[in-house]
């Protein structure tokens, strides 16, 4: 994708929320930084479909930021090719409590880890019919 368009997919997912698009950097890397108050900055390094990157990459030059990114990095390395506006999203979530927004999935996430922690609590069992011998 024209990197051009990456800036203005970037600028109208900005529209509406408390992050800007402070920075729009093509020359040595294709690099859009966010910004928001209170002191919250993240940055996306976009893939070059010219034989550079292949997937976007989000990071933070701010210690405080990092653990917030998780949630996304872990998104991006996941199976399949992603958009710019999924990636910003997952960033958005992740930093709702910082600014003030309650998090929408809270329910959600819990659930998730309550069903994990039963299924590893199951596999601690020996299975029915197989010899421990």
């Amino acid at each position: 994708m024209d990197f051009k368009q990456l800036v203005e997919i970037a600028e109208k997912w900005c529209s509406g929320i408390p992050f800007d698009l402070i920075a729009a950097e093509e020359t040595d890397e294709r690099r859009l930084d966010f910004y928001a108050d209170p002191g919250l900055s993240f940055y996306v390094l976009c893939p070059d479909m010219n034989g550079g990157a292949e997937n976007f990459h989000v990071w933070s030059e701010s210690e405080d930021c990092l653990p917030f990114l998780q949630h996304a990095q872990d998104y991006i390395s996941s199976c399949g090719k992603k958009t710019l506006p999924e990636i910003l999203d997952k960033v958005f979530k992740s930093f709702r409590p910082i600014l003030g927004l309650p998090d929408l999935d809270e329910d959600a996430f819990e659930e998730y880890h309550a069903d994990v922690e039963e299924e590893e609590a199951e596999a601690d069992h020996p299975q029915m019919g197989v010899s421990q011998q």
